[in-house]
């Protein structure tokens, strides 16, 4: 069935606006798709894409292909492992303490980022807080130093083989932990749209850039887990990738894991891959509250500008019904926001006007529900982490 503004207005009729939404359908197939394209290799399901436990159980739970978790706070870690969730990796460092202290409680320790020495003492005072023995990652940099150009993200310190031994000396030197894993994500290919509608001629210096970027990212990668076998150290897993580069990621034989999530609800800033389309299946919904003048609507709200570098590529996108446009001087707005609309879908007062975030799971900061749709219709309202933890 099309999904139209009539398919999700009827699905949603007599709900209260604002709301977030995820079409169950969709998803999986988006998950599906995934899968598919991790061409055989797991996927971690990086949490940060999704933060809402109903959506992650469910995923796990129904699609072969998908096992552990990638968490990015550490709260969130000690309550999904709470929730009898295993296999959850730290993606960022934790610094914190008594968060740290959290993360090493037996029986089930979480695995933890580190990328220096220092990390490694602070994860080996936790865990000898509770006699424990606590798996670290190593989190490799994958960006690349170009001339004038820094193509990646300001990350890891770890960049060599050296760097990388110096640290598992390091953890090797220190009581109750170990070297468990290495994680290697290349930014500048799976998060770097190669077709945006909003980059013009710049595309096609981002795919030059990430054609030639493939090879030296899968060759410093390889070399800092070779580098790491031939020091003895036996890796439990090595993860790599993201939504935008599973096809590219796959291929490096050094990646026993992938990690992805956006494109489970696929997000308006996966529009601009060329090599993929998934479906979108998360969206919020706002209602007309104002009519200023003809062909003008004013919506309620709808002011959820996605983290990053700020731009038009970080606002909500109109989705439903086709042909609505933003004002490019107003843009949303945090209590209203103005559109151009001048197509057939009647939009009275209190009608609802649909979105997309331009991001995944930070539309669940904004809501502490979300509407759960099947077949056209609402079958369940789950919290989001914010309604389920404040």
């Amino acid at each position: 069935m099309p999904r139209d503004h009539a398919y999700y207005a009827k699905a949603l009729e007599g709900r209260r606006l604002p709301l977030a939404f995820v079409d169950l359908d969709l998803l999986k197939d988006n998950a599906t798709a995934l899968v598919r394209r991790a061409g055989g290799k797991p996927i971690r399901l990086a949490t940060k894409s999704v933060r809402c436990v109903s959506l992650i159980r469910r995923v796990l739970e129904t699609v072969p292909g998908f096992q552990g978790l990638m968490c990015y706070r550490p709260d969130e870690a000690v309550r999904l492992r709470e929730r009898g969730l295993t296999n959850l990796l730290m993606g960022y460092p934790v610094v914190d303490p008594e968060a740290l202290a959290e993360l090493c409680r037996p029986p089930s320790p979480v695995t933890l980022m580190v990328d220096c020495a220092e990390h490694v003492e602070l994860a080996a005072r936790a865990a000898q807080r509770h006699g424990a023995r606590v798996p670290l990652c190593l989190d490799v940099d994958l960006s690349l130093d170009l001339p004038g150009l820094w193509f990646g993200v300001y990350r890891s310190p770890v960049r060599t083989p050296e760097d990388a031994l110096k640290v598992a000396r390091a953890i090797a030197a220190s009581e109750g932990v170990f070297l468990a894993g290495v994680m290697g994500y290349e930014a500048q290919l799976a998060g770097v749209p190669d077709a945006s509608p909003f980059a013009g001629m710049k595309n096609l210096a981002v795919r030059a850039l990430q054609r030639g970027a493939v090879r030296a990212v899968h060759a410093r990668r390889a070399a800092i887990v070779r580098a790491l076998a031939d020091a003895g150290v036996s890796l439990s897993f090595v993860n790599g990738g993201g939504t935008g580069s599973l096809e590219s990621t796959r291929a490096d034989a050094s990646v026993t894991e992938l990690a992805a999530g956006s494109g489970l609800f696929s997000p308006a800033l996966f529009d601009g891959y060329r090599m993929f389309r998934h479906q979108p299946a998360a969206a919020f919904a706002i209602p007309v509250t104002r009519r200023p003048a003809p062909g003008i609507f004013t919506l309620q709200g709808g002011g959820f500008v996605a983290s990053g570098a700020a731009g038009p590529d970080k606002l909500p996108r109109p989705y439903l019904p086709e042909g609505v446009r933003l004002f490019p001087l107003e843009g949303v707005g945090e209590v209203q926001t103005p559109i151009a609309y001048e197509g057939p879908v009647p939009l009275p007062l209190g009608a609802p006007v649909f979105f997309r975030h331009a991001k995944a799971g930070e539309l669940c900061e904004h809501f502490r529900t979300l509407l759960l749709l099947s077949e056209g219709r609402v079958v369940e309202e789950v919290p989001t982490y914010r309604g389920e933890w404040g």
